[in-house]
């Protein structure tokens, strides 16, 4: 087998529970789940009891989501498997980051507090949706959304025949019948904001300023950016500023590693959509998921 990825699950992954499992079997799990409840006291019982209103929250998501993945890359990491790279897809990309040493946890987690505050504020002063277009050609989503002149914005290039719009809420209903005629399908995501759209340029000017304080560093394993594809290099604050308003280029990033050697992915965090969209992306590849404390016997697998 070739390289090893990570890939940390990203906003809309979330369910009440995530991450319980693991917590009582992983000691490495344990401690990065106590860290952020250290830091954001309620994040535990957020992630293990819900209710599911409540995480799906951004406020609430985003730092239980941070948690969720960080822990199950560490729990990983503790069962004997080392990634070669990483990525993280949109909230996953701070995880990732934080894995790669740019910042350390505790930094990380702050930041991530702050980027669901500020994105919230933005989702609530500009109302959004987010849906999955389903059976059409990044080209045909892109020249729908301009149909909806400053309304709508493809946001996630997730896979071959998948690419996620976000949109004005009045103008949802609309879109996915536009989409419908185009003989594509829309299916609304579990998010609470248009996210990835000029809407969340406030957010990200205040995360810029807020970054300028921050101590990152190089990543200590290549990273792949969400915005660019491309990957890190000492330019952390103006990648993580920028990415809140720009689109997310999953699907070139899967590829570009692919490209790089790597031929098993290992998806850390809540639930399972990065394996389909990887598996959608590039054939042959050997997939894993780690969640819960079943998943860590099946990586003996992933070196073999």
């Amino acid at each position: 087998m070739g390289k090893v990825a990570f890939v940390f699950a990203g906003q809309g992954a979330q369910f009440p529970g995530m991450g319980r499992e693991l917590y009582e079997a992983s000691p490495a799990a344990r401690a990065a789940f106590d860290r952020a409840e250290s830091l954001r006291p309620g994040t535990l019982e957020t992630c293990f009891s819900g209710p599911a209103e409540v995480l799906a929250q951004t406020i609430n998501t985003q730092p239980c989501l941070f948690a969720m993945d960080y822990a199950c890359a560490e729990a990983a990491r503790e069962a004997g498997v080392s990634p070669d790279c990483l990525a993280g897809f949109s909230l996953g990309e701070v995880a990732a980051m934080a894995f790669a040493d740019v910042m350390d946890f505790d930094a990380a987690f702050r930041f991530v507090v702050k980027r669901a505050e500020e994105m919230q504020a933005c989702a609530q002063k500009y109302p959004g949706a987010m849906g999955a277009v389903l059976r059409l050609a990044p080209k045909q989503v892109e020249d729908i959304c301009l149909e909806f002149p400053g309304s709508a914005f493809p946001v996630n290039y997730n896979c071959p025949g998948q690419t996620v719009v976000a949109c004005a809420v009045e103008v949802y209903d609309a879109l996915a019948a536009r989409v419908g005629e185009a003989r594509g399908r829309m299916v609304r995501l579990n998010v609470s904001g248009a996210f990835h759209t000029p809407w969340m340029s406030e957010a990200g000017a205040a995360l810029r300023t807020y970054l300028e304080n921050a101590q990152t560093r190089a990543p200590r394993l290549p990273l792949y950016a969400n915005a660019t594809a491309q990957l890190y290099a000492q330019d952390a604050a103006e990648l993580l500023s920028r990415q809140v308003s720009m689109p997310v280029r999953w699907q070139e990033i899967i590829e570009r590693m692919t490209e790089a050697g790597v031929d098993a992915f290992v998806e850390v965090g809540a639930g399972k959509t990065l394996s389909g969209l990887i598996r959608k992306t590039v054939s042959g590849a050997a997939i894993f998921n780690v969640e819960k404390p079943e998943d860590l016997e099946k990586l003996s697998e992933v070196r073999a």
